[in-house]
């Protein structure tokens, strides 16, 4: 299943997210969202400090580990969310009897 992310950091805690986000590594990212999460692609807007991430995961538990990880600075929100081919594949199977 694929997952829209999107966040706010709290604004008290705006600098130090950014710090801590800015020295990890690729190896420390992926073991943040831990192995049962894999990042499709992470956007960020630094001027209001939200953003939004697709990511891939079997259901969203682990996806709810990873950000937990994150919850003490952020608010976050967590959307399943379909791909073309998903979407297509579902408008397909609905209207295939009209």
């Amino acid at each position: 299943m694929k997952f829209l992310v999107s966040w706010q950091i709290h604004a008290d805690k705006r600098h130090d997210a950014l710090k801590s986000f800015s020295e990890m590594t690729a190896e420390d990212d992926a073991k943040d969202m831990g192995e049962n999460v894999k990042l499709i692609g992470r956007w960020h807007d630094l001027v209001s400090f939200t953003g939004v991430a697709v990511c891939e995961a079997s259901d969203g538990t682990a996806v709810h580990r990873w950000l937990l990880n994150w919850n003490e600075i952020l608010d976050a929100e967590v959307t399943p969310v379909l791909d073309d081919e998903e979407t297509r594949a579902v408008g397909r199977e609905r209207f295939s009897d009209r």
